[in-house]
């Protein structure tokens, strides 16, 4: 059975830091590009963060960059999202998505998903 598993999301007044997690299993993690795909209450998906599956390519919407770094651990099968200076607006819904030849800098075309976990940035 194929999962993700996101963790790491909560609570934090603005300009704090949180790390994301998600756990991947029941795939080949290693040849997999990773993205962060947000959601917000009444928005669509939003792309965040992409990472090609030997790790040295990484991306980012305009709307993070120089504040989100993603990383992946493939011997651990897992990707991270460390978010620092966090801002009201990035308030969202936040999952983590697989793809084997979707290039990992869109909000679609993913063959996996996971069921996300919130981040709240409120003072």
């Amino acid at each position: 059975e194929v999962q993700l598993v996101e963790s790491g999301g909560g609570l934090v007044q603005p300009g704090g830091s949180l790390r994301l997690s998600c756990a991947a299993s029941g795939f080949t993690f290693g040849i997999y590009g990773m993205s962060w795909v947000r959601q917000a209450p009444g928005n669509g998906p939003e792309w965040v963060s992409g990472i090609y599956s030997g790790g040295s390519s990484t991306y980012y919407a305009d709307s993070v960059k120089g504040r989100f770094t993603i990383s992946r651990d493939n011997a651990k099968n897992t990707v991270y999202l460390q978010m620092n200076s966090l801002k009201p607006e990035d308030t969202a819904v936040y999952h983590c998505a697989a793809s084997v030849r979707t290039a990992p800098t869109t909000p679609a075309g993913y063959n996996y998903w996971g069921q996300g976990t919130q981040v709240t940035v409120s003072s």
